[in-house]
């Protein structure tokens, strides 16, 4: 089963139809579950979400937070509340586009390796400018210090399994660095190109001066647990049961 994890804070007027292209995207391909994780909005986000699942009959979750507390500490409280093996991210503005999950389903159904990440790839990015530089500076500077392999780590649309998430550390922002972490772990990195739309309805909570202090702290603190993580190779378990 594949959990469908959305962090959602004030997405009236993208949520609903991202939750139906998401059904249309998956209907035979897989016993699916959409879970969108309301991170304090103020607006008709959860309400959207439930009309959306009930209009094309997908089974759909809302996690309602008290207050908002950031999209990675939503994801993490989607994936606890998840019930698929396999979960995809994907952001709620409407950007990312459904229709590439079924292309990441048959990538992740070729892997072998227990830990991995499949990670979107927004090669034709529909921002301005100016933010395409940033990204493209970032990505660079973060693939330099981390050898990640990840082109776009700022994609939202990911594949990887419920337990490989669950062994990586929690913090704050950590969703930016799941390609990182999880290779950390001995994971396997693999790319799938994704389509990328306009934002349908609201603002993005994102701008360059919030994005780059919070960055330049947390790829110091992602280095570092790199640095300093072990892989235990097990040779072999030996044990003794009473007769």
């Amino acid at each position: 089963m594949i959990s469908v994890v959305i962090p959602a804070k004030d997405e009236t007027g993208n949520i609903g139809n991202l939750v139906k292209e998401i059904a249309a995207a998956l209907a035979g391909q897989s016993d699916f579950e959409v879970v969108v994780v309301d991170d304090g909005s103020t607006d008709a986000t959860g309400e959207e979400v439930l009309q959306a699942a009930a209009d094309c009959g997908c089974n759909a979750s809302v996690v309602r937070h008290r207050k908002s507390t950031g999209q990675s500490t939503a994801v993490h409280s989607g994936v606890l509340h998840a019930k698929g093996d396999w979960i995809v991210t994907l952001d709620a503005d409407g950007q990312n586009d459904p229709a590439d999950i079924p292309a990441m389903i048959a990538i992740a159904r070729t892997i072998t390796n227990p830990h991995f990440c499949i990670a979107g790839y927004r090669k034709n990015r529909k921002d301005t400018a100016w933010k395409r530089f940033q990204s493209r500076v970032a990505n660079r500077i973060r693939d330099a210090l981390l050898h990640d392999g990840v082109p776009d780590t700022g994609c939202g649309l990911k594949l990887f399994p419920r337990e490989t998430f669950l062994r990586l550390p929690h913090f704050n922002h950590m969703h930016r660095y799941l390609p990182a972490l999880i290779r950390r772990l001995g994971g396997e990195i693999r790319i799938s190109e994704v389509n990328h739309r306009d934002r349908g309805a609201g603002v993005s909570k994102y701008n360059a001066w919030n994005r780059a202090w919070v960055g330049i702290v947390d790829l110091m603190g992602v280095m570092w647990l790199i640095r300093r993580g072990k892989i235990a190779e097990v040779e072999r378990v030996d044990g003794y049961s009473h007769p």
